[in-house]
């Protein structure tokens, strides 16, 4: 059913968050390549972390919280990856875009 459906879509959205947090620890300076395509990548993130606070606040079970694996902890975790190695513009760039970021290097 839905439940199922919702998990599906969960781990393959965490399998994405994991593969870009690989992508972007794999080699200097790829994380600052990726920096003018936050326009492109970080939308989803949004959607997905809008979605993640609706579903949260109301009283239906979290697929999530029963696996242990938070979508919207590895969207934060992602970007602080995006933040750390994405140079001199990352933070600047993710706030535009997802201004409910708080700066991880300014922490």
């Amino acid at each position: 059913g839905s439940l199922r459906r919702a998990a599906s879509i969960n781990a393959e959205y965490m399998g994405m968050l994991k593969v870009l947090q690989q992508l972007v620890t794999s080699a200097d300076m790829v994380g600052e390549a990726l920096v003018p395509y936050y326009r492109q990548i970080l939308p989803i993130f949004n959607l997905f972390k809008t979605k993640q606070n609706k579903d949260n606040a109301s009283d239906r079970i979290d697929y999530s919280q029963q696996k242990r694996t938070n979508v919207a902890d590895l969207i934060e975790e992602t970007l602080e990856v995006f933040e750390t190695h994405g140079g001199d513009d990352a933070f600047i760039n993710i706030k535009y875009m997802i201004p409910t970021y708080e700066s991880y290097c300014l922490k």
